[in-house]
């Protein structure tokens, strides 16, 4: 009896690291300083095969492209908090298919700063990586099918001491007074920013406000922001500013507590976390809620930068 052995091709079996190339350039390349503008990297995903490319991008980026930041003594760059929080919220991922054709690319653009924290002057090698099927694990050497752009080196300088900045200057609503941020702990400031929103103090409550951080929460608004000009962005942060009023966004930090207890205080040498308990009256109930406050150091002063909630029941 004769047997044939029969091969038949499988269709499909190019893998995509075969056929697409992921590259990787400074969207606009200048001298870059520590902790300073964003460092914008434009990412372009080419089709050089010969069928259409499919790849999955989130809304949320993070769920789809991460950069490897290293030192050139191979140490890898901490993740940000923020990265770290987006990426393990239990919450739902939404995404677009995209579609690129054979001989046609599709680029986007993100911030070095979202993702590493880029806290010290160097020399560092980034290299992107790209979730055609999205992040299945915050770990991301989890995730066999990612690919792997081209390297880019990345030198950041120290700030320069003639362009320190000084700590922003806001009008007393009541007193004309100068407010001028001061040397506060975390716990401090966290105590400060409440009793100003139970007394209506709102110049008082903004004082201790990353709104860029804040407004960098959303990321629509952060893909808006980077776009700007120093205008525009001037605009976005008066225009936040009167949505946290009007309760139009973020509600939750802007709500009046009618009690709060600092719970737990954590922090290093630049960041770190309050804890508290805030009680809200509404109607004949008393509803309970712990917020977690995120806290960033600069120029020795400690800002709000980000914030969680957690609903704890009524009483």
């Amino acid at each position: 009896m004769l047997f044939f052995l029969v091969w038949f091709p499988v269709l499909g079996s190019v893998s995509a690291a075969e056929s697409v190339d992921i590259n990787i350039r400074y969207f606009d390349k200048r001298i870059y300083y520590v902790e300073r503008d964003p460092i914008l990297v434009q990412l372009t995903i080419s089709n050089r095969g010969t069928s259409t490319y499919r790849f999955k991008l989130a809304e949320e980026r993070a769920f789809s492209v991460d950069f490897d930041i290293k030192t050139l003594t191979n140490r890898a760059v901490d993740a940000t908090d923020s990265l770290i929080r987006r990426r393990t919220l239990n919450s739902q991922v939404f995404f677009r298919e995209v579609s690129v054709e054979p001989g046609e690319s599709f680029s986007f653009v993100e911030d070095l700063r979202d993702y590493g924290m880029l806290n010290q002057s160097g020399s560092f090698i980034v290299q992107a990586r790209l979730y055609p099927e999205l992040m299945r694990n915050a770990r991301t050497d989890l995730s066999p099918d990612a690919l792997e752009s081209n390297r880019l080196s990345l030198n950041l300088r120290p700030v320069p001491l003639s362009e320190d900045g000084s700590i922003p200057l806001v009008l007393d609503a009541d007193t004309n007074a100068i407010l001028v941020r001061e040397h506060l702990p975390p716990d401090q400031v966290i105590e400060y920013l409440l009793t100003a929103r139970q007394k209506g103090q709102w110049e008082k409550f903004f004082l201790y406000l990353d709104l860029e951080s804040m407004i960098s929460r959303d990321s629509a608004r952060r893909r808006q922001w980077l776009a700007e000009s120093e205008e525009g962005r001037q605009r976005m942060l008066d225009r936040y500013r009167g949505e946290l009023q009007s309760a139009v966004v973020d509600g939750d930090i802007a709500t009046i507590p009618s009690e709060f207890a600092v719970t737990r205080t954590v922090y290093g040498a630049e960041e770190g976390t309050v804890t508290v308990v805030e009680k809200f009256r509404v109607g004949t109930y008393t509803e309970r809620k712990e917020y977690t406050y995120h806290l960033r150091r600069r120029d020795d002063i400690w800002t709000v930068s980000d914030y969680t909630v957690l609903n704890l029941g009524t009483e």
